[in-house]
């Protein structure tokens, strides 16, 4: 009797202990589906770790009215793999903001699977009739230069219209160089050198450094 007791003792504590931590797991998910980063027009909306919807924000009638989940997917786009990056800014240089989400996507060719995606908003109409901003593909890249590491939004240089992409990019001498790259009217082009041959450390140092945007390597 006496052990039977102690059975149910231990077993009610071990209860206890473990249905608090079921609960703020399923928190914890909720928050996480529900979680967003908004961006100059664009909404990052996160699922889960290996599906993001990329959807236009502001001045949709048809958007602004629904809720939940149709109103996350209303003339987004789906994408069904994990995110490392979300920028926003005018690749083109149309005048209009563009989107640039870095995806792990690998592809037959390219393994390491770190890529650039880059959107734009169009007009459209939504199912009830209404106009709406859908979100669609400018450039769905497979590799800029070397290997991709990381990607950021420069804006334009004085006298330009158009920004700049800059990459960190590792080589195959396990070395890093960093570059920039311009929109070439179907896809990115290069544009210019701004180090290569350098440990990481460095190379970071002058990925984030806005002073080298208008340099080229062989300045003096």
């Amino acid at each position: 009797m006496q052990q039977s007791r102690t059975i149910i003792t231990v077993i009610t504590a071990w209860l206890l202990i473990l249905m608090p931590m079921g609960g703020r797991s399923q928190e914890t998910g909720d928050r996480s589906r529900e979680s967003g980063v908004e961006s100059q027009g664009y909404e990052l909306r996160k699922e889960h770790d290996s599906l993001y919807w990329l959807r236009a924000t502001g001045g949709s009638q048809d958007q602004a009215a629904m809720r939940g989940e149709a109103g996350r997917k209303a003339g987004g786009w789906r994408l069904p793999y994990p995110v490392y990056q979300f920028q926003t800014g005018d690749v083109d240089g149309d005048g209009s903001m563009d989107a640039m989400v870095g995806v792990i996507k690998a592809t037959r060719y390219w393994p390491l699977g770190r890529r650039l995606f880059i959107f734009k908003q169009i007009d459209g109409t939504g199912r009830t009739g209404k106009p709406v901003k859908k979100v669609r593909p400018l450039w769905l890249g497979s590799k800029l230069g070397g290997t991709l590491e990381d990607f950021r939004y420069m804006a334009p240089a004085e006298g330009d219209s158009m920004g700049r992409i800059r990459a960190l990019e590792s080589t195959a001498d396990s070395l890093y160089a960093v570059s920039d790259y311009k929109w070439g009217g179907f896809g990115m082009k290069f544009d210019r050198l701004i180090i290569k041959g350098v440990d990481r450390e460095t190379a970071l140092r002058r990925f984030y450094d806005q002073k080298t945007a208008p340099r080229y390597l062989t300045d003096k």
